[in-house]
């Protein structure tokens, strides 16, 4: 190859190099002349990155296919062939939990009494139904005088209350009482409550700068933990349907109607549960192309990879599935947006399903011409009770039910809905270590969960080896499950350089690679100047953090990250200061939200750009392939646990100013350095609190050196976080006689690189001579 022969031709020239303008624009040997400005590159690598994924997007419709296998041959042999599919979506919309067993209970006092309201056709109760540990739906039950003719549970918008659609409460137009509708034809409901969208209320300011709202609380800290708000109301929609079956039978009939949010909700729910009869989604269908854009609650790991609304109207059939384009919410500054979409956009997604020669294809409800309806119009309603059996509906009468409670404040009732939700993901959060070991330590190594007491001295230690083997199934489930893993091949390298600045002892040079047609890696390259030809010396990646660029590691020790870099080139290593997509706030946090709906994160392409960097520079005659180490602060040393975990080139990494219990870090909502109190919007990955936290990822460093980097001070966290955290990784090394291969440094000092005992860790397992021994 061309660069073979790179860095010996710049040993030749660095005697001619100078401070010169003609040295500053001098490009390195076998590379082409990088034109763009410095100042422009973090940016042209961010709209790189979003036009790679949005194409990522696009093509996904296509490759859905693949994920496919339907089988129109019977309803029988349908709902086998899709099988796999409906388990996967159950998965990824977080609805995992068993149920527990049904009931209905009503509940009151003298003040709010069970019966709350009744008419000479039907009587409503309040309601709680146990749906998990510690969950209940919360709701009203109507049920008619006389035995119902089917059985519905029916769902508001997020914005709604239960109350408004039987017209116990003022909001919303009299035409789309479909639940009023519905009791005095003689349904028997359940109607339950959704999380809405209003803003948290609370005195915290740190908490109230976060911007939440009920729906984004609750999806932040589930989402980590591998659950979702979504999957919560679709099991609570579930459980209402199982106490149907169970007060009924089989043999009735049982549907799900819903509107806004209580349509997608109903939408789901009937893809999930085969067990529903008829579904009616209003103001929702759509294409989901642009989900991204929408309200963040509405983001669901992976989902355009395998599901559009197409897809998921697939796991419906062959059962009755009318869609009404009704107005949708108009719902602003949720971290995405939602408005009534184009009709074109709805008829063209309704017409994609795919129904087979014999199923019946799904209904489309709107008006003439094409313009929203209803929503729960006539036409939508009576097509929903045709397909229910149940025969034409009476119109609306002018008996209104009235609401017996005094002072009823539905507020009351949406806080325990939400404090339930929280407290069985906080639960989960504090039973996650646990359930990490059992997954993923004690299955590669069973005998390690032995830790009897024995009077002897010493124990005799595991072989690695073992281990090693069976970590590399976890690591393949990282890479792809946990920080996504792009289908892409790699493109040539085409480096692109030039000089940026200059010590006594060093030259640094930015270097410009391809990676993806869109995306490109950027980073600054540092030679110390006593190099020799044929010499070949170790690299050490030094890594910023969050809103920093490459030349922040050059600092000459005017902030946190003090130089090491350069500091590390003066001892006589090569170091690369490669730039991270996590610059530019909510544009890389944008990326990422678009990169979830394919199955992908911002490390999904960090990882990419770090792969193409190694292999470039395993190429040049200087540099010892075998011998490049990560070093990173902050959002850099959040990297430092999880790219050298995956990508097996970098020989050692070093976390500084990160390591932390993270599954607490980012979902519990205890602590006032967590990140459910903070802007971080982007910080919670599918499901990786019940996977990997920092212990299990730096378990896939072994047999390979880490180390901790730590100061007092540091409020990212708190001192005895870290030392448990790092505790695990200290002793599974032990545990396989590694123990000096991995080390902490606490320091009286914050979040900033110390380069103490770090510096002596890189020196010792690099086998490097430290800065008072001669260069070999």
């Amino acid at each position: 190859m061309k660069q073979k022969v790179f860095l010996g031709a710049v040993v030749g020239l660095m005697a001619a190099l100078s401070g010169t303008a003609a040295g500053r624009l001098e490009t390195l040997p076998q590379t082409k002349p990088l034109e763009w400005e410095e100042t422009d590159l973090s940016s042209r690598l961010m709209d790189g990155a979003h036009r790679f994924i949005e194409r990522k997007i696009q093509e996904s419709v296509a490759k859905r296919s693949q994920l496919w296998s339907r089988d129109f041959s019977s309803p029988a042999a349908y709902a086998k062939s899709v099988q796999p599919n409906r388990a996967h979506f159950e998965t990824i919309i977080g609805a995992v939990d068993p149920r527990l067993p049904v009931r209905m209970e009503r509940f009151g006092d003298d003040v709010h009494p069970a019966l709350i309201a009744e008419t000479s056709r039907y009587q409503v109760y309040q309601v709680r139904w146990p749906v998990l540990d510690g969950v209940f739906g919360h709701g009203l039950l109507v049920q008619p005088r006389r035995p119902p003719v089917a059985s519905v549970v029916v769902l508001p918008d997020a914005d709604q209350t239960p109350e408004q659609l039987m017209g116990l409460a003022t909001g919303g137009k009299a035409e789309s009482q479909a639940a009023r509708l519905l009791a005095e034809n003689g349904f028997e409901l359940v109607i339950p409550t959704l999380v809405s969208r209003a803003k948290l209320q609370t005195d915290d300011k740190q908490l109230r700068s976060s911007d939440q709202t009920h729906r984004e609380w609750i999806y932040r800290q589930a989402f980590h933990m591998g659950r979702h708000v979504i999957g919560y109301e679709v099991q609570t929609v579930m459980a209402a349907v199982d106490w149907f079956r169970q007060q009924r039978g089989q043999q009735s009939k049982v549907g799900v109607c819903g509107y806004g949010e209580g349509g997608l909700i109903a939408f789901y729910a009937a893809a999930v549960d085969p067990e529903i009869d008829v579904v009616l989604v209003s103001g929702y269908f759509d294409s989901r192309q642009k989900v991204w854009a929408e309200p963040i609650y509405r983001n669901v790991w992976g989902l355009l990879r395998e599901f559009g609304d197409v897809e998921v109207a697939s796991l419906v059939l062959p059962r009755p599935l009318i869609v009404e384009h009704s107005p949708a919410p108009t719902v602003l500054d949720q971290k995405g947006e939602w408005h009534t979409p184009d009709f074109a956009s709805v008829r063209a997604e309704v017409e994609r399903i795919e129904s087979g020669p014999t199923f019946p294809r799904p209904v489309l409800v709107a008006a003439e011409d094409g313009k929203p309806i209803g929503p729960f119009s006539d036409r939508a309603m009576a097509a929903f009770a045709l397909r229910l059996g149940t025969g034409e509906l009476a119109a609306l009468s002018g008996e209104l039910p009235v609401d017996k409670r005094v002072s009823f404040d539905p507020a009351l009732r949406q806080q325990r809905l939400v404090q339930e939700m929280e407290n069985h993901v906080q639960t989960l959060v504090r039973q996650s270590d646990k359930v990490r070991d059992k997954s993923f330590l004690y299955s590669v190594m069973p005998e390690l969960s032995d830790r009897q007491w024995s009077t002897a001295r010493r124990h005799p230690t595991h072989s690695p080896e073992k281990f090693i083997e069976g970590a590399k199934a976890f690591r393949r489930q990282f890479w792809e499950e946990g920080m996504g893993r792009f289908d892409e091949r790699l493109l040539p390298f085409n480096p692109r350089t030039r000089k940026v600045a200059e010590s006594g002892k060093w030259i640094a040079y930015d270097v410009v690679l391809d990676v993806y047609p869109e995306l490109f890696a950027w980073g600054v390259l540092v030679l110390p100047k006593d190099l020799k030809p044929g010499e070949r010396r170790p690299v050490v990646v030094c890594q910023h953090g969050r809103n920093g660029v490459p030349r922040d590691t050059l600092d000459a020790n005017n902030t946190a990250y003090n130089n090491f870099a350069g500091a590390l080139a003066e001892r006589g290593f090569i170091t690369f200061a490669p730039h991270n997509l996590y610059r530019g706030e909510d544009r890389y946090r944008w990326l990422s939200r678009k990169a979830n709906t394919v199955k992908a994160t911002l490390f999904s392409f960090i990882i990419a750009q770090h792969d193409q960097l190694l292999r470039w520079l395993a190429t040049l005659p200087n540099v010892d392939g075998e011998r490049i180490a990560f070093y990173g602060l902050s959002y850099g040393g959040e990297t430092a646990v999880r790219v050298p975990a995956i990508l097996e080139k970098y020989c050692l990494s070093i976390c500084s100013g990160d390591f932390n219990q993270w599954t607490r870090k980012v979902a519990a909502t205890d602590e006032p350095f967590s990140f459910m109190r903070s802007i971080e919007w982007e910080m919670p990955y599918w499901n990786l609190g019940q996977t990997f936290d920092y212990a299990e990822m730096s378990y896939l460093m072994v047999p390979r050196p880490f180390m901790v980097e730590r100061g007092h001070l540091d409020r990212v966290g708190v001192d005895s976080w870290v030392s448990y955290e790092y505790a695990k990784t200290r002793w599974l090394y032990a545990q396989l006689g590694l123990a000096d291969r991995t080390e902490i440094e606490f320091f009286q000092g914050g979040h900033s690189i110390n380069g103490e005992g770090t510096f002596e860790f890189l020196q010792k397992h690099l086998n490097w001579p430290s800065k008072t021994t001669p260069n070999p």
